[in-house]
């Protein structure tokens, strides 16, 4: 297969039907959105005034809502309004010559609940933005022992003392308005026109049968028709209400944030729900605001208000300006926060209550399936169209008769009764066909299989957060991975370390270290960092942070470094914290016994080395570092060649009158970093995950090309690349399938084109890389998965066809800005959801392969019994318990089947390729011609091939038209078997682990026994003897080899869909114009 192996081909067979689907240039279908994702209000618009819909409220029920969300943005504004005119009102106190201008007595607090301040006072405070209040209060510290709460400890982990946080102030939750129940479900699968016109005929035929023969004959006929209905729509709402079940609990899993809490001394992860009045929050860059808080201490703390005021401006945190809203994110810096209000008495918990409800979402698959179903609408319309037309013609010319032979109208004699009883027999059977042609349950399908699926894949560790990106996974042709924690196990350990030219082995061996070494690499270790050493409370060493903070924490605490004693000998001045595009983060530290100003700088060792101009050895002596540059730089590439992340730490010395007094200046202190010494430099171990590889070699079988991302030097890069498998040991290593982010970067537009398609490494790749090589690879038609963790990926993830981010590591900004969540961080699971993805497709194609068999066969035998002998075979009755067969429980059957490693041996399906392939044109094709011939032949000559000549003609009329629906049922249910694999040869494998396909196709099987031998008064059938039987089941299972037989039939490489779509798109364009 050359497509797999040359992804240029690959992608033009992908998008080559994207010419043909679009066809000619004066044709703009109004169902070709191939990116929901950011599709305009009014392409959403026009697909759907586009559609042929029978029943709106159900067919639209899980896209969005545009009247719905129109109104909530109204709401957010409003909101949002109220939140500006507080920042305006705090911009013009602080503008004033003192700090408070309008400034009146503030009331004293009153104590509620065992806490010194009430509620309303609270909420008043961070509301109002009032710095009068906080600053009686006696500031954050003041506010704090009203609240009994310890800013350098938080709150106690004591449930009871929580509990009664949470009485006295609210939990951390809002109403989340309920989903619709059972019965609104049943009032809308009420709502379908058809079946409207049905019960209302029912109800006539009801009347006139009563009235006719007699309430004990006569209520059969609308009976029977009346409970069909009925029985249609209970299944289908009851289908219906548990997807939306499913739905409701993947949003709550959205919804349901972790967040890092300060209780009793111990940082910790608790939901957000848990989140109580007086907890001290650590906040860091992509954190969201869980709460409303005032600011404790913080450093270049900067959020971003947009979500609260719609303004993108980034707002200072500062003493000045120490209010932070729930909901917002941080954009920068990092601090601490003391909460003083939760849930419902925060602006977001307004927002959000009010706004809670979901407004829904397309997919692409779920658009080109209206467009699919309003093609077989047409189709269907115009044939009952026709057999209305047909049968009307034929009866008042008394061309029709009865089931004994007998003429249904003659002129003059009928009376009027029987002839508005036998047009109200034609009119229910031509609405039957308009119901059975009518797929409404085509679009819905996707819906079904993305609920399965996303249930499934939360298994799997995926968590959807737009049901697009499940769909879109299966187009995937290029991965762009993260290498930390997501190919590595994120479980990093220091291996080797460097002191001077001294290598310390093993890296935690203290006794080599001169004391002035080991004081300045504690102070550098414990202050510049944003982790943290705490006794856990069975009294061991816990350490918490990132795995870089965390690994070189604890090769301190192996060295000796008492944390808590190291950071309290001196104050921290100003901090720069850790940026990925720098690579580096620092802090300037004044002991507290001495005057002296140390700068600690950490980061990647290629660029601190740089900045070095000394060293200092390991007896304490500084040394010129010109000499033993080389040295160190082949000590780095020896440990990056061994996939190590190497981490170099360096400081200087800095006047103490240098440093800015005054405190706005300080908190815009660039840091010096220029003329540094280096400290050590130490290699940190990151071990590939178990699987990748086999993951890795997975996706490119499947042709989807793996590229890695990463912010670490080319070494490190190209060792884990050749170790989990991206590259291998016969892989070209120069450039540009190895390429550094900066090289990449200072490409011209075309060169970055030519570039990108042969990119498997890109090191020391920033944020901004990330996002250019995405942007790239999409105008070169690719469809880009990218994984992110990090704040600054989420321009890269929002730009991406699917974003993924990560569970464990990723910043609530960055999963914000992703399309699917992986909760552990790893690149097998991210493989998983493109087998998902891949699946989704595939099952709705298998439903479609089955429902459109049964909607020709149905329609051609109907048309050709119509116009020939003026009565159709199938009547209302059991045309829709065929119906229900073929949407409600065939969906379920089909869309729910599990994914198979087949998916993975082909290539991606292209976003235009037509739904309908070649391939299932000609399986769909065999079976319906094969079922058409069987059952007119039934039609025609059924009488004398079951043997009936003897009987009545009345009785073998019946008979004939028994066998017919039962071998038309039992037909459906045996290439409902075949719709499972469309493309093999053995359609049994794998089946037995699917209970719920066997459990349909079963239950269906004994409802048919049932209908024929119990419920002949309701389906208008009679019982079948055994060789009856034989011969149904016969004619059925013959579809089996039939369809082995056609599997060797080849088909054309040009899409039939192409040639089939010209009237279509016509008929559109005519009435769209």
């Amino acid at each position: 297969m050359t497509s797999a192996t040359n992804p240029e081909a690959m992608q033009n067979d992908l998008e080559s039907a994207a010419a043909g689907w679009a066809g000619d240039e004066e044709f703009s279908d109004p169902f070709d959105i191939a990116n929901t994702k950011n599709a305009s209000h009014e392409s959403l618009r026009r697909w759907r005034q586009a559609a042929l819909v029978l029943n709106a409220s159900r067919r639209f029920r899980y896209t969005l809502d545009l009247k719905k969300e129109d109104e909530q943005e109204k709401r957010r504004r409003m909101i949002r309004a109220h939140a500006q005119v507080i920042r305006a009102a705090l911009l013009f106190k602080l503008a004033g010559q003192r700090a408070i201008v309008l400034g009146t007595a503030v009331a004293p607090p009153s104590p509620c609940g065992g806490y010194a301040i009430g509620l309303e006072q609270l909420a008043a405070l961070t509301r109002d933005h009032n710095l009068s209040a906080l600053r009686e209060y006696g500031g954050v510290q003041g506010l704090s022992n009203l609240l009994k709460t310890n800013l350098e400890t938080g709150v106690s982990s004591d449930e009871n003392d929580l509990s009664q946080r949470k009485i006295s102030f609210g939990s951390n939750t809002y109403p989340v308005k309920k989903g619709r129940s059972y019965l609104r479900f049943l009032w809308e699968a009420w709502q379908d026109l058809t079946l409207i016109i049905l019960i209302v005929a029912a109800v006539a035929s009801l009347a006139l049968g009563i009235k006719t023969e007699g309430l004990e004959e006569g209520w059969y006929d609308g009976g029977s028709i009346s409970f069909a209905v009925l029985l249609v729509i209970f299944v289908t709402a009851t289908s219906d209400y548990r997807q939306s079940l499913q739905f409701q609990n993947l949003n709550e899993e959205k919804r349901n944030i972790q967040v890092e809490v300060i209780r009793g001394g111990r940082r910790e992860k608790v939901s957000i729900y848990e989140i109580v009045v007086g907890d001290v929050i650590p906040l860091k860059i992509g954190d969201q605001v869980p709460a409303d808080g005032i600011l404790i201490s913080g450093h270049s703390l900067a959020i971003d208000e947009s979500s609260m005021t719609g303004e993108s401006k980034i707002v200072q945190k500062d003493h000045k300006a120490p209010f932070f809203m729930s909901g917002c994110k941080v954009a920068d810096g990092a601090g601490n926060m003391l909460v003083t209000g939760v849930g419902i008495n925060t602006e977001w918990g307004l927002l959000m209550a009010s706004i809670s409800e979901d407004t829904g979402e397309e997919t692409p698959l779920q658009v080109r399936l209206n467009g699919v179903a309003t093609f077989i609408g047409w189709v269907g319309l115009a044939v009952a169209g026709l057999v209305l037309l047909t049968l009307l013609i034929r009866f008042f010319m008394g061309k029709s008769k009865n089931p004994d032979g007998s003429i249904q109208f003659v002129h003059g004699k009928t009376s009027i009764g029987h002839t508005v009883d036998g047009v109200i027999h034609i009119l229910t059977a031509a609405v039957t066909i308009v119901v059975v042609a009518v797929p409404e349950g085509l679009p819905l399908a996707v819906t079904l299989t993305l609920a399965y699926s996303m249930k499934k894949m939360m298994a799997d560790k995926a968590l959807v957060r737009r049901l697009s990106a499940c769909e879109t996974m299966g187009s995937a042709t290029t991965i762009c991975s993260d290498k930390t924690g997501t190919l590595t196990l994120n479980q990093m350990t220091v291996v080797d370390t460097y002191i001077g030219r001294q290598k310390i082995n093993p890296p935690e061996n203290s006794s080599l270290l001169n004391t002035k070494v080991a004081s300045l690499l504690d102070e550098g270790l414990a202050q510049n960092t944003s982790g943290s050493v705490f006794l856990s409370k069975d009294g061991d060493v816990e350490v918490s942070g990132s795995p870089t903070e965390k690994a070189i924490l604890l090769w301190g605490v192996k060295l000796g470094m008492k944390f808590d004693v190291v950071r309290s000998e001196s104050i921290i001045l100003h901090v720069s914290p850790f940026n990925s595009t720098k690579k580096r983060g620092g802090v300037a530290l004044r002991g507290r016994t001495s005057s002296k100003v140390h700068i600690h700088w950490k980061g990647a060792a290629e660029m601190i080395l740089a900045l070095c101009s000394q060293y200092i050895d390991v007896n304490g002596s500084l040394q010129p570092i010109d000499e033993t540059k080389d040295f160190l730089k082949d000590a780095i590439d020896n440990m990056a060649a061994r996939s190590l992340r190497c981490v170099a730490l360096a400081y200087r010395t800095y006047g103490t009158e240098m440093v800015p007094t005054d405190e706005e200046e300080l908190s815009k202190w660039t840091l010096p970093e220029d003329d540094l010494v280096l400290l050590g430099i130490v290699g940190i171990k990151d071990p590939c995950r178990p699987g990748v590889k086999d993951a890795v070699k997975l996706c490119k079988d499947a042709g989807v090309k793996v590229r890695m991302v990463t912010g670490d030097n080319l070494q490190t890069a190209k060792a884990i690349a050749l170790e989990c498998g991206i590259l291998s040991s016969d892989s070209d290593t120069s450039e540009p399938n190895i390429i550094e982010g900066k090289k990449f970067r200072e490409l011209s537009d075309n060169e970055r084109e030519q570039v990108a398609k042969k990119i498997l490494v890109m090191g020391r790749s920033s944020p901004t890389d990330k996002l250019l090589l995405v942007q790239t690879l999409r105008k070169l038609g690719e469809v880009v998965a990218v994984t992110g963790d990090g704040t600054n990926d989420a321009p890269a993830l929002h730009e991406a066809d699917i974003g993924l981010s990560m569970g464990i590591q990723g910043t609530e900004v960055a999963k914000e800005s992703s399309d699917i969540i992986i909760l552990d961080d790893n690149f097998a699971s991210v493989v998983k959801v493109v087998r998902w993805g891949r699946s989704v497709y595939a099952n709705i194609q298998k439903f479609i392969q089955f429902q459109l068999t049964v909607n020709v066969a149905a329609l051609v035998i109907n048309v050709v019994a119509a116009v020939s002998s003026g009565d159709v075979p199938l009547n209302t009755v059991q045309l829709l318990w065929v119906n229900l067969i073929m949407d409600t429980l065939g969906a379920l059957a089909l869309a729910t089947e599990p994914p198979t490693d087949h998916l993975m041996c082909r290539t991606p399906v292209g976003r235009r390729e037509p739904l309908v392939t070649n391939i299932m044109w000609r399986n769909l094709l065999i079976q319906a011609l094969y079922q058409v011939a069987i059952l007119l032949v039934f039609n025609f000559y059924g009488i004398t091939i079951l043997n009936l000549k003897n009987y009545s003609t009345e009785h073998a009329n019946m008979v004939k038209n028994t066998v017919i629906f039962n071998t038309f049922v039992l037909c459906q249910i045996f290439n409902e078997v075949n719709a499972r694999k469309p493309e093999e040869i053995n359609v049994f494998k794998g089946m037995t682990k699917n209970n719920l396909f066997t459990g349909i196709v079963g239950s269906t099987f004994i409802l048919q026994i049932i209908i024929i031998n119990f419920l002949g008064k309701f389906t208008s059938t009679v019982k079948l003897n055994f060789g009856q039987w034989v011969i149904c089941i016969v004619v059925g299972i013959i579809s089996w080899p039939l369809a082995v037989a056609g599997k060797f039939i080849p088909v054309p490489s040009t899409p039939l869909a192409k040639v089939l779509i010209k009237p279509y798109q016509r008929c559109v364009a005519a009435r769209n114009s």
